[in-house]
């Protein structure tokens, strides 16, 4: 079946609009014609971010691009082997990933179960990435899951007139290593109306990592072919990624932080006297995704385009891991006798897989009126998902190798339509628009692991209205928007809670952008306003994925600053701040047998307050200098602010330069890089875990709740170097 799909998506027609003026251009962008739908203007009334190509190759040395995004306003960052190779994580004015809302072109990442965003499955992506937009909050409609904490649109890269060919290099600390080469053929004449251009990339990431076997071995390639004539392109592309990392997804506890701080749990093997013996060396993730995009955009004139979008994801691989004593019951096998004495645990190793199809349609409509810009577009995409775990090996019970201990299917299915419209009033006020209508039908069956029958099925209409207005003046511009959103819950939250209930919000955006030759500024208030939120309680499942329940009323106030000065013609400070206070109301826990009331609490993994700054200096031409600083407050893990579960606030500083040579030789130019990260040597913790259980064996008809956290070290100052040779 998948591969009829691939066929299908390769083969089909298209019509799309092209950028025929923008040939006399070096580079021709296709933002426009491949994310309009997705992304609004600068003076939209959303609060928004922008990332341009040159602003990601400077920072571009093999990290992850969650890490790219670490100094945008209200942004946290974390990396699992603690130097942003492997798997990294994003939050949002305190939300997490799985809450923030990924496109690529368009079409949704956003895993369908998890509705986490894995990076490391699409190593080296920021090589083959256009431009990034970040949208704060609810933001505009988009495709895929539900945004509450902010949207993310990637546009990958544009059209390029001239023929080139790009070699790149880079490698630093814990023997991290990154090459890839990137080619296109320009903009070639066909035989008929049609032009065509062809791009490709391969490119291959190695590191130990900080954390103990933290190493990442990773692989990509990123394809695309365009087809366009003066109204037409026809785009297809082709990327993926094959990663292998040993896991460090573990934590570990304080005492341990103190003591050896890039210790990794992950794969301890002990003896029956309990000694530990070893580590497990093939204790690794080992992922493949593939992804396939047929895009199509046609000009009918009179203002008139539409945009057609075939999309297919492929996704398959395992998690091994060393199990010691593990229980027979737990795999579904009976105890058994061995010289009179009954075995009912055992050493093994065992495999956890992921086989799953994501396929579907995304469309636009745009229509440019003399006052009005409209938009239809919408999606229609499904998910199957296939669960199962075997053993690989054991100790005692060989009838137990090479079988399934569990098996289940995750089906989903995901529609969702929209309308917007962006009228101008006058030359002072505009009113925003948009209207959009979702529906979810996600569908479990199988047995999981203990072993355990599973089965449910949840149905959801969601209706998410969006308005704002703006106000222009000669150099400013304020706005007033409100936007409504909706989200299902995910896999592990239903598995963790059966009664687990959607969630709702209203996001009230205040804001006023000011724009001088030399000074811009941008201040947001936002009130987000939770009913029913899915709040992380600290806690993981079996797979490291943090697990969220339902709370009562909550909601995040804050503010939002971000600046461009310019000093002097080569000295430009860019900083931003994020004020805010996230609360749960009147929040209610079981602790030591009763039922508390814990009052007004600070929401899990929200910090009040987070800063950055970019300072950027260019002594002479093609060299600069950067000296970004990033300060994230202190934040609690759970949802009831106990001091063993606090983060500790950080304050990190990075260097980076960059010094570009012009020549006529046998390279066009040549661009050295430096980053070095940490540079004040800082030990902090980005993130972490907390959990809950109640001791009720220590003292008889006494319960007493049993506190523990796990925490995540990042990296102490480390570096990376890199040289781009362009032909």
């Amino acid at each position: 079946m998948r591969y009829l799909i691939f066929v299908l998506i390769m083969c089909s027609g298209f019509v799309s609009k092209a950028q025929e003026k923008s040939i006399l251009k070096d580079t021709i962008t296709l933002d426009e014609v491949l994310v309009r739908a997705t992304r609004v203007g600068e003076k939209a009334p959303f609060t928004q971010s922008n990332v341009t190509k040159s602003e990601i190759e400077e920072r571009n040395l093999g990290q992850d691009i969650p890490v790219l995004l670490n100094f945008l306003p209200n942004v946290v960052t974390t990396s699992d082997a603690g130097n942003g190779i492997g798997y990294t994580g994003i939050r949002v004015r305190g939300s997490d990933a799985t809450r923030v809302n990924v496109t690529i072109n368009g079409i949704p990442l956003n895993d369908s179960e998890s509705h986490g965003t894995f990076w490391v499955n699409l190593p080296d992506f920021a090589s083959s990435t256009q431009s990034m937009q970040l949208q704060r909050g609810v933001g505009s409609s988009t495709n895929g899951a539900g945004a509450f904490g902010a949207s993310l649109s990637l546009s990958t890269n544009g059209i390029r007139e001239k023929a080139f060919a790009e070699l790149s290099f880079s490698g630093g600390s814990y023997n991290s290593l990154k090459a890839n080469t990137q080619f296109g053929s320009g903009i070639l004449n066909t035989s008929g109306k049609f032009k065509a251009e062809f791009t490709g990339r391969i490119s291959t990431i190695q590191s130990d990592g900080y954390i103990d076997r933290g190493s990442s071995d990773l692989k990509s390639v990123y394809l695309s072919a365009s087809f366009f004539s003066e109204n037409t392109l026809v785009k297809a592309i082709a990327f993926g990624g094959h990663e292998v990392t040993y896991q460090s997804w573990y934590g570990i506890d304080k005492e341990t932080l103190e003591t050896d701080r890039t210790y990794n749990p992950a794969g301890e093997i002990y003896d029956e006297q309990g000694n530990l013996t070893g580590f497990y060396d093939n204790q690794v993730d080992d992922y493949k995704q593939d992804h396939y995009q047929l895009h199509i955009n046609h000009d009918f004139g009179n203002d008139w385009s539409a945009n057609l979008a075939l999309h297919y994801t492929y996704g398959r691989g395992f998690y091994e891991q060393y199990e010691n004593q593990a229980d027979f019951s737990i795999y579904g096998f009976d105890p058994f006798i061995i010289d009179g004495e009954e075995i009912s645990t055992t050493d093994l190793v065992q495999r956890k897989w992921l086989d799953n199809d994501f396929y579907g349609t995304t469309f636009s409509v745009l229509k440019n009126f003399d006052k009005v810009n409209f938009i239809l577009g919408g999606a229609y995409n499904f998910y199957d998902g296939d669960h199962f775990g075997e053993v690989k090996w054991a100790r005692y019970g060989s009838s137990m190798t090479n079988q399934r201990f569990y098996e289940n299917k995750g089906k989903k299915t995901d529609f969702n339509i929209f309308a917007k419209a962006d009228v101008s009033l006058s030359d002072q006020f505009s009113l925003f628009g948009d209207l959009q209508y979702r529906y979810v039908n996600y569908d479990v069956k199988g047995i999981d692991e203990g072993p355990v029958a599973i089965g449910f099925e949840d149905q959801n209409n969601f209706f998410n209205p969006k308005l704002g207005v703006n106000y222009f003046t000669d150099n400013s511009n304020f706005y007033l928007s409100y936007a409504k959103g909706h989200k299902e819950p995910k896999r592990a939250d239903y598995l963790a809670n059966n009664e687990v209930k959607p969630e709702s919000l209203d996001d009230l955006e205040l804001g006023w952008n000011y724009n001088k030759e030399r000074f811009r500024l941008k201040m947001n208030l936002y009130y987000m306003n939770y009913r029913d939120q899915l709040v992380l309680t600290g806690s993981l499942d079996d797979v490291g994925n943090p697990i969220a329940d339902n709370i009562g009323k909550s909601y995040r106030l804050g503010l939002e600053i971000e600046a461009v000065l310019k000093i002097l013609d080569n000295l430009t400070w860019q900083p931003n701040a994020a004020l805010s206070r996230n609360k749960n109301m009147d929040k209610f826990y079981d602790f030591d047998g009763e039922l508390k009331n814990f009052g007004d609490t600070d929401l899990s993994f929200s910090p009040n307050f987070i800063a950055g700054s970019n300072i950027r200096y260019v002594p002479f031409k093609n060299f600069n200098i950067s000296f970004l600083t990033k300060y994230v407050g202190e934040q609690y893990m759970s949802n009831i602010e106990l001091e063993a579960s606090k983060l500790d606030a950080y304050f990190v500083n990075d260097l980076q330069m960059s010094y570009e040579i012009k020549t006529d030789n046998l390279f066009k130019s040549v661009v050295f890089t430096g980053l070095v990260n940490n540079v004040f040597n800082v030990k902090y913790v980005s993130n972490g875990y907390f959990y809950t259980y109640d001791d009720t064996w220590s003292d008889p008809g006494q319960v007493t709740t049993i506190t523990g956290a796990g925490y995540y070290p990042q990296a102490e100052i480390n570096f990376l170097l890199g040289v781009n040779l362009n032909f």
